[in-house]
């Protein structure tokens, strides 16, 4: 089944739409990258999909264990190499302090997030940074 389409704007941005609810997102090309910087770029999307994947895992574990999950910001921090341009490095500063969990629920709950499949994918390809708070 097909996820998703592409249509190319013009001027270094795509219109990407989700085929199942019809939902767009705009790329644009990054300052350091003959762009303006007005949209997430790809590699944005790809480093805040780590953090969106481990809240939805976090999530499914907390709701199959009846954990209540009520809270979760993070800031991601990407950094980019050259020869290839690619992501070396994301850093993921995670707050869970909304949550009022044990040590042991905390462990657990973090544990599954971090074995999320956007982690699983970039692992071993880049050089990914953790914190939790």
């Amino acid at each position: 089944m097909k996820t998703a389409s592409v249509r190319y704007l013009g001027e270094l941005r795509t219109e990407c739409t989700h085929l199942g609810s019809g939902t767009k997102i705009i790329t644009d090309a990054p300052l350091d990258n003959h762009g303006k910087a007005e949209a997430f770029s790809p590699t944005d999307l790809v480093a805040t999909s780590l953090a969106s994947c481990i809240m939805t895992i976090m999530g499914i574990y907390c709701q199959s264990h009846q954990i209540p999950f009520v809270a979760a910001e993070a800031t991601i921090e990407k950094q980019m190499g050259t020869d290839p341009r690619r992501i070396v490095k994301i850093i993921l500063d995670l707050d869970l302090s909304g949550n009022n969990w044990d040590e042991l629920t905390k462990k657990k709950v973090i544990a599954a997030g971090k074995a999320c499949p956007v982690a699983h994918t970039l692992e071993g390809n880049v050089s990914l940074e953790l914190n939790i708070h």
